[in-house]
């Protein structure tokens, strides 16, 4: 696993937390392996555990904790779900939870006070379950398959990381390098994850074209309040080229797009930096998704333990409604007619500073 010169590491486990049955897999012991000097302490479900999910005090320690604390589950559901924005397709997760911290991220709001990585050691089930479902649509622009969507022009698009960040679970198993394997020799599908973590270690894997990763990318002085413990935009920009160079097809993902003073100035030098940096074989190929801050007040108070300066950006209630999702959680959002203007504001944004650039869809 290569380091990241002059910063602290991402991960400095200390303690894992384990399922009797994710203890004994090969999985699991390749994961222990990695962390040898680790303590070892036996849960019976990945899904509560009062030391960390349970105890209010570790909304202090909140990115100490997932630096120092891994779990290792089973994944007991293997559905695959439709979606149709990103990807066609939510693979059964191989990880939840993340080792960043970035201050808007939806997936604590499950956990409680603690939200390290949870992996899931049976990869092999995982694998069987995606492979099965792949042969079960056929081709998508055959005789009788729906043809080209904002998803993907020829494959069905499987999203691999929506409960956890890929780059980053591949520094803790082989979890994400065996799906990049699979979707490689897969036909007429691929995988793709967004990310906020470069990876260098991925860029010795051999997607084929099989693996779509989405950099997510927001203006700096965003990155710099919000984005905590991730890999700079000024890396995740410069990693571009060499993902598509090492057979990756890469797309950006614009998210979240927090509207505050000079939000459209920002956005702007941002998109303007893309169209000096990128290469026109990146450019060619490239396309993104643009998403507009959503928040939630679970997640809102957490951060007031650890992060306050946060809230000052991401909680305006004098902007915001409260809104029920497709999956019945309560979030907030943008008030309607705010959320419209900028999405319009933000595809005109793009529109002249980055013409060369495809939206998939913005919302």
């Amino acid at each position: 696993m290569r380091s990241l010169p002059g910063a602290r590491p991402l991960l400095e486990v200390a303690t894992i937390h384990a399922e009797p049955a994710a203890l004994a897999s090969a999985r699991g012991q390749e994961v222990l392996a990695r962390f040898p000097d680790a303590e070892v302490v036996e849960i019976a479900s990945h899904w509560r555990i009062p030391d960390l999910h349970g105890a209010e005090e570790n909304v202090a320690r909140w990115a100490r904790v997932k630096a120092e604390h891994l779990v290792l589950g089973v994944k007991k559901t293997l559905t695959v779900r439709p979606s149709g924005r990103s990807a066609d397709f939510i693979a059964p997760s191989t990880a939840n939870g993340c080792a960043m911290a970035c201050a808007y991220c939806y997936v604590p709001r499950r956990k409680g006070y603690a939200n390290p990585i949870t992996v899931f050691t049976n990869i092999d089930a995982i694998s069987r379950s995606i492979a099965r479902h792949v042969a079960r649509q056929g081709p998508k622009t055959g005789p009788n398959g729906p043809g080209p969507n904002q998803c993907d022009a020829s494959d069905w698009v499987y999203d691999i990381g929506e409960n956890s960040d890929c780059s980053v679970d591949a520094r803790v198993s082989d979890n994400v390098a065996d799906l990049v394997a699979l979707f490689a020799r897969l036909d007429g599908a691929k995988a793709s994850f967004a990310t906020k973590h470069v990876n260098r270690d991925l860029l010795d894997l051999d997607p084929r074209g099989g693996t779509r990763v989405r950099f997510s990318l927001m203006p700096r002085r965003d990155a710099q309040l919000l984005d905590i413990r991730t890999s700079s935009i000024d890396e995740r920009i410069g990693a571009v080229d060499d993902f598509l160079a090492a057979g990756y097809e890469v797309h950006l993902n614009f998210s979240p797009v927090v509207l505050r003073e000079r939000w459209q100035s920002e956005w702007a030098a941002l998109l303007d930096e893309l169209t000096e940096r990128l290469s026109p074989a990146a450019k060619a190929q490239a396309a993104c998704e643009v998403i507009l801050l959503t928040h939630h007040e679970g997640l809102h108070d957490v951060n007031l333990g650890w992060h306050p300066r946060a809230e000052d950006v991401l909680w305006r209630p004098e902007a915001q409604e409260a809104k029920r999702t497709g999956q019945g959680g309560a979030v907030v959002r943008y008030r309607v007619e705010v959320k419209r203007r900028a999405v319009a504001r933000f595809r005109e944004l793009v529109a002249r500073h980055a013409p060369w650039l495809t939206i998939r869809y913005a919302f």
